[in-house]
């Protein structure tokens, strides 16, 4: 199989990230503390270091969510009716996001704590 042109791999993936946001409750809220944070970072002056951080926590948030939901989504087609052992994949899917969006919310805690207090 050929693989596609270059601007056609980066439009299939704009398209996949605009799905999330279209369909995906938790992405959306997730986007939403993403564009919080790019706020926050201009009003506080954050340094590039802070900066740094703070984009790759929530970066990585909204990653996690995109893989949680790509395995939701593939689990689903490989078994429609409700089994065991895809809620157990499920679960720890989305257990990773949530340790995930813990760890950000600590990162967020000790780099924000210096510039509001």
């Amino acid at each position: 199989m050929q693989k596609p042109p270059v601007h056609k791999s980066f439009l299939n993936a704009l398209r996949g990230i605009l799905l999330m946001i279209k369909t995906e409750r938790n992405f959306q809220l997730e986007l939403a503390a993403f564009f919080i944070n790019i706020f926050l970072i201009f009003y506080f002056k954050l340094s590039a270091v802070d900066t740094a951080l703070i984009l790759m926590v929530s970066l990585a948030v909204l990653s996690a969510e995109i893989f949680n939901t790509a395995i939701e989504k593939i689990c689903d087609m490989v078994q429609p009716d409700f089994d065991q052992r895809i809620g157990f994949i499920k679960d720890i899917t989305a257990g990773a996001v949530l340790v995930m969006a813990a760890g950000s919310f600590v990162v967020g805690v000790i780099v924000y704590w210096k510039y509001v207090f």
